[in-house]
């Protein structure tokens, strides 16, 4: 190959490259991503302690709330576990989800979806044994 030639080569790659032929920003997030890791990264560990189907638990209760890094309340449990959101309005009175979500063990499950901000909420779980994991609302 002469010198011409591969000038030339060099010239044509860096034209198909600029032109954006060529996608050089394979791993750039989308928004969705994005807004997850945002939520996801303020996520906080939570432990229920056997006996109870609530988490918060009584007698030690005290309120979720749900912030602007998530649109949406999401748990992920250690096992899997069958689980809701009860929510909290100012009048005292709970309102729950009708049904269970099953939440798979070591991914992220959305359990209830457009959330407001600064909502109070607990998690009922289907079942009174432990569970250990992670939410983020």
């Amino acid at each position: 190959m002469t010198i011409r030639t591969r000038f030339a080569a060099v010239a044509l790659a860096g034209a198909v490259a600029g032109s954006g032929l060529i996608n050089t920003t394979a791993s750039a997030a989308t928004q969705g991503e994005v807004a997850a890791q945002s939520c996801y990264g303020s996520a906080n560990d939570y432990t229920k302690d056997k006996g109870t189907r609530w988490y918060p638990n009584y007698p030690n209760f005290h309120r979720l709330i749900a912030t602007s890094n998530c649109a949406d309340i999401n748990i992920k449990t250690d096992t899997d576990r069958y689980v809701k959101v009860c929510f909290l309005p100012s009048n005292g009175e709970q309102d729950c989800q009708a049904n269970y979500k099953l939440a798979r063990a070591g991914s992220w499950t959305v359990i209830a979806t457009n959330v407001r901000d600064n909502a109070f909420f607990q998690f009922y779980f289907r079942s009174d044994a432990k569970s250990t994991g992670s939410y983020a609302a």
